[in-house]
């Protein structure tokens, strides 16, 4: 039956697979970057080393950072609120709530504070001034500085954990492989039916 297969139909099915499986592989090799990524980052949580907050002197959005400052402790001088909002949040003791931030103009550019938690959405009065906390992933610029101490009136969040970031890696590997191995299947299946339809013609 393989002296029968149609040879340039099946060369672009074998690389079509090959090239899936390929995509297969490098997304493991993505799922073990990032789990020593998060390995990391954990890591950086029992740091007491201060690194400087990312610096954002154009106010570039989605990922304007260094993403090797997450999860490490820093400070910066918040010269003013420019303004204040509420997005869904847990306290540090589990409770599901509102996370207040604020942004603010600094120095380093256009930053994001993490103010505090609260069982309503109503954003807490806040003048800025000298702030310090551990810098997590996401906002407008990609981190934000949840603050070590919550403004008056507030309590703590909970603390950023590196093993709430994504990897789905793994999951996108095995999707790249099962796709492979369908497209030879069905492939395959094409191949032997039209075969078969072959033969019965000729008899």
């Amino acid at each position: 039956m393989i002296r029968q297969l149609p040879i340039l139909p099946t060369l672009l099915v074998l690389a079509a697979a090959a090239t899936m499986v390929a995509l297969g592989v490098w997304q493991l090799g993505r799922a073990d970057e990032k789990a020593e990524m998060i390995a990391r980052y954990s890591a950086a949580l029992d740091s007491t080393e201060q690194v400087p907050f990312p610096a954002n002197p154009d106010g570039v959005e989605d990922g304007a950072y260094d993403a090797d400052t997450l999860f490490r402790a820093s400070s910066f001088d918040c010269l003013e609120v420019t303004g204040v909002t509420s997005i869904s949040g847990k306290s540090a003791r589990g409770q599901s709530g509102y996370a207040h931030i604020a942004t603010c103009a600094a120095d380093i550019g256009p930053s994001e504070v993490k103010l505090g938690y609260s069982r309503n959405p109503n954003t807490p009065e806040w003048q800025g001034g000298e702030v310090s906390g551990l810098i997590a992933p996401g906002g407008r610029y990609g981190a934000r500085l949840q603050l070590h101490e919550p403004v008056a009136g507030l309590e703590p969040l909970a603390k950023p954990d590196p093993k709430d970031l994504p990897n789905n890696h793994l999951a996108y590997a095995g999707q790249w492989f099962f796709f492979a191995l369908t497209a030879l299947v069905i492939y395959w299946f094409a191949v032997k039916g039209r075969i078969a339809a072959r033969e019965r013609k000729r008899d």
